[in-house]
């Protein structure tokens, strides 16, 4: 019982050393916080794209009426 204790013990110490010797850590909220705004700007946009060629197409005279 007491090797697998030393096992774990050693496996978490040995995945923490990893962890704290990656040069890329935090990386990943700015790159989520950077994704959200251009998928955000994006809706934005295609928005107003919509809302132009809706009020275009209101606009057209078709003579039915």
């Amino acid at each position: 019982m007491l090797h697998h204790i030393r096992t774990l013990w050693e496996l978490t110490r040995a995945r923490i050393t990893l962890l704290r010797a990656e040069p890329e850590r935090g990386e990943i909220t700015t790159t989520v916080i950077v994704t959200a705004l251009m998928a955000i700007a994006a809706i934005a946009i295609i928005a107003i794209i919509v809302a132009k060629l809706v009020q275009k197409a209101e606009s057209i005279d078709l003579g039915l009426g």
